[in-house]
């Protein structure tokens, strides 16, 4: 009998094996370990078993190889080209270490340098390897985030400062003193009526240079009653004072508040 599980097969619990059921040998056989070449498992070998990189004991380790390869061979397992030569050469430098040295030759290349250097090399490009999959990647750990938004461009118009207004009004006073006469008379003046000519002046045209809202033949009184009726349509926002830059003309133009 099966021990307790969740298995089922038509809804009903299965509790024992079925009679003619048949499970091959291997077929519960697992893998652990993928190489990606003979390099690859001659480095797993060397560190699984603690050997030296540098003085490898070329006896146990081509031992170990043949085993992995004749165990793959066993399996039905295509084996690579490169398996088999790395077979050829691990055969090659153990042999060369078991024949004596002649008492001539004082000093031999080690038959392991160049499997060594390759080892060596194999090692650090795996480690780089290894190092950048570990990095943050986009897809992976990072997703790009996509928003669109709408960019509003808000025009500042150029402002004007306290000098530059009373220089614009004393250069109104000197261009008047042309035109001065010594005529009398009494008239009534009203702020608001110039601010209503400016208006409609300004529907008309809505740029107009400083100067131009002036009438210098009208004499002095009419002048500051215009220069009031201008101050006073800018502090209600009825109007816009603007100067490009310092010394330039002086425009006025109706506000926000007038459109």
């Amino acid at each position: 009998m099966l021990p307790k599980s969740n298995a089922r097969i038509h809804g009903e619990p299965l509790l024992d094996l079925p009679v003619d059921l048949y499970i091959p040998p291997d077929a519960l056989e697992v893998y652990l370990e993928a190489f990606e070449g003979p390099l690859d498992l001659l480095l797993y070998l060397i560190r699984k078993h603690n050997l030296d990189i540098l003085d490898i004991p070329m006896a146990d380790l081509t031992a170990q190889y043949m085993v992995y390869v004749d165990n793959m061979r066993s399996r039905n397992l295509e084996l690579a080209a490169d398996y088999l030569l790395m077979s050829a050469m691990l055969i090659e430098i153990k042999s060369r270490m078991l024949l004596p040295k002649p008492a001539a030759i004082e000093q031999e290349d080690d038959p392991r340098a160049e499997l060594v250097r390759r080892l060596l090399e194999y090692e650090i490009m795996k480690q780089a390897a290894q190092d950048l999959d570990a990095l943050p990647r986009v897809g992976r750990e990072l997703w790009v985030g996509h928003a669109v938004f709408e960019q509003l461009t808000v025009q500042v118009q150029p402002g004007i400062d306290m000098d530059a207004l009373l220089a614009a009004w004393q250069d109104v006073l000197k261009r008047a003193s042309h035109y001065g006469h010594h005529k009398v008379s009494r008239q009534e003046l009203s702020v608001r009526e110039h601010m209503s000519l400016i208006l409609r002046r300004l529907s008309s045209e809505p740029l107009l240079e400083f100067f131009a809202l002036f009438d210098l033949t009208e004499g002095l009184p009419k002048l500051v009653v215009c220069l009031l009726a201008i101050l006073e349509l800018a502090r209600e926002g009825l109007v816009r004072l603007t100067q490009q830059e310092a010394y330039s003309p002086i425009y006025v133009q109706a506000g926000d508040a007038l459109n």
